[in-house]
């Protein structure tokens, strides 16, 4: 099968990987006497340095985690923020300025500590509109605008937030120089909280000169991470290769997918921790077995053998395959073998054997693939609520954050692992963003031929007279929806640990590369991410 990151880029991989060992001892070389550990000191002389101006510091915090800087400074970063959040408590307000007070906003949300959206009351006038003199304060605007992007339920105000300062913004844009022009651009295309850091990095090396005297310092660091951390990601690059090669999946199941390549950007946006990279390995292989599967439903299997198939997994057992097609009985001893595999390292790492909950959701995921199958086979067309409760199981996105949640290792209880069998909300909405961002319409894959419905072809069904318009309108409500939700499952108090509440973001936020499709059925926008982050090295 072909890749849809695109035959350049496959052309590009292939040339790459055949220079991999000397690349790679390029880049240990660098890794090993660049020195890392003075840039580091100097970012810390200006963590210290700054640390008595609240409004300073947070544009430090701010810039490192735009860098994708933040992992080494992750103690700091935390006191800074918790000091913050306890004098707010302590005096009621965020800021008297819109963009101190946009910028606290938001990092404090994103540290998981609630802070009330009125806060933004203060800058309203008497008739409850945001205050005109507003308008002229750009930084502001943009701090809002990535401030609103942090709501839950119910907050109108930061909805409110979001459109006024979206308008002014592109009013702005008439009026700015290129580079400002662009600046705001990326703001409004690329808000902080719905974009993966990583593939933004290098814009905001370009796209943000700074009168701070800090910041060289943050980026000479970050320009040196960055090739480290890609150096890191060939290498994985270049495991999960070999692991896809040998299980030999690509040779005997002609009518699957083979993109290996893609299947690890899933991973390696999930896990962005460079530390993890074992993680970012083994989750890698549930991820290309979900997709696998996922074709032997859509287009290979008939529905006897689909069914058969499902029993083999729900029971685990090889009996049930008897009757099955070669290429069924080979799929699943990959799964098998595959689960049995990642459950022993899991195990070997963190002393807890995972084996059940992983096998429950490959079930539950095998589960809700037949009942697409049957609605399908038999003509019928479900209601769209019933539609969409099976298909945020049948995303796959279960499976893989149940995986996540145990490679990672942290907070592994027996109530953790019961919670998250029962799909919670940290798993159900960034499954439902899924979803219901293929369902948009945008989402053809190209070698797929196979028919799973859509939200939308089922609430047209079921609302008579509505209009295409009127049904995309109400599938991006509810993907606004479900982020809201989502933003309400990350903050404290959560029985998850903060790397796993930031994986279930970063897929949500990988989501509309991955469903972006472009009128040959490529993903141009992936495809690019993809080349700078992984071939394009920063110059130091």
């Amino acid at each position: 099968m072909e890749d849809n990151i695109g035959s350049w880029l496959r052309c590009h991989v292939q040339f790459q990987l055949l220079k991999m060992k000397i690349t790679m001892s390029f880049r240990l070389y660098i890794s090993l006497f660049v020195p890392i550990s003075e840039k580091l000191e100097i970012c810390r002389n200006v963590l210290r340095k700054v640390v008595g101006d609240p409004f300073e510091i947070l544009k430090v915090v701010d810039t490192l985690q735009r860098l994708c800087i933040d992992y080494y400074f992750q103690e700091e970063i935390e006191t800074i923020l918790r000091r913050q959040y306890v004098a707010y408590v302590a005096h009621g307000d965020c800021g008297h300025e819109l963009h101190e007070a946009a910028l606290r906003f938001r990092l404090l949300r994103q540290q998981g500590y609630y802070v009330p959206a009125d806060i933004f009351e203060n800058f309203k006038d008497e008739d409850g509109n945001f205050k005109n003199e507003l308008s002229e304060d750009i930084n502001g605007l943009m701090a809002l605008y990535e401030a609103s992007h942090l709501s839950i339920e119910g907050e109108d105000i930061l909805d409110q937030a979001g459109i006024f300062s979206e308008q002014l913004l592109n009013a702005w844009k008439r009026h700015l120089d290129y580079n400002h022009v662009k600046v705001v651009g990326n703001t409004l295309g690329h808000p902080y909280h719905k974009s993966v850091a990583r593939f933004m990095a290098k814009n905001f090396f370009g796209d943000y000169p700074s009168t701070n005297g800090w910041f060289n310092g943050l980026q000479q660091l970050a320009k040196i991470d960055f090739n480290v951390v890609q150096s890191m990601h060939q290498k994985e690059i270049a495991k999960i290769s070999k692991w896809w090669r040998d299980l030999g999946l690509a040779e005997k199941l002609k009518f699957s997918r083979n993109q290996p390549l893609k299947w690890y950007i899933c991973s390696m946006v999930s896990l962005i921790d460079p530390d993890l990279s074992d993680e970012r390995v083994e989750l890698t292989k549930p991820i290309s077995l979900v997709y696998v599967i996922d074709d032997i439903f859509d287009v290979y299997g008939k529905l006897e053998e689909l069914t058969l198939f499902t029993e083999a997994v729900n029971k685990w057992d090889f009996a049930a395959l008897e009757p099955l097609p070669e290429c069924m009985k080979i799929c699943f001893k990959a799964l098998y073998d595959t689960t049995n595999e990642i459950s022993h390292w899991i195990w070997q790492k963190h002393g807890w054997n995972p084996i059940e909950s992983i096998r429950m959701s490959w079930a539950s995921l095998c589960n809700a693939f037949l009942v697409e199958a049957q609605w399908f086979a038999s003509g019928k067309s479900p209601k769209s609520e019933e539609y969409l409760k099976n298909a945020v199981v049948s995303s796959g996105v279960h499976v893989v954050l149940v995986h996540t949640f145990f490679l990672l290792g942290q907070r592994i209880t027996e109530q953790t692992e019961d919670l998250v069998d029962l799909m919670p909300g940290i798993i159900s909405f960034p499954a439902t963003i899924l979803r219901l961002w293929d369902d948009l319409g945008s989402a053809r894959d190209e070698s797929q031929d196979g028919h799973d419905g859509s939200y939308i072809e089922c609430y047209m069904k079921e609302h008579q007279g509505a209009s295409i318009q009127e049904a995309r309108q109400k599938v991006v409500d509810m993907i606004a929806d479900a982020w809201k939700r989502l933003n309400k499952e990350c903050l404290s108090p959560t029985p998850f640990p903060a790397t796993f509440t930031k994986a279930s973001l970063n897929i949500a936020r990988m989501v509309p590369l991955l469903y972006s499709y472009d009128d040959n059925q490529g993903l141009p926008t992936l495809e690019e991410h993809v080349k700078s982050v992984l071939f394009e090295s920063l110059p130091l």
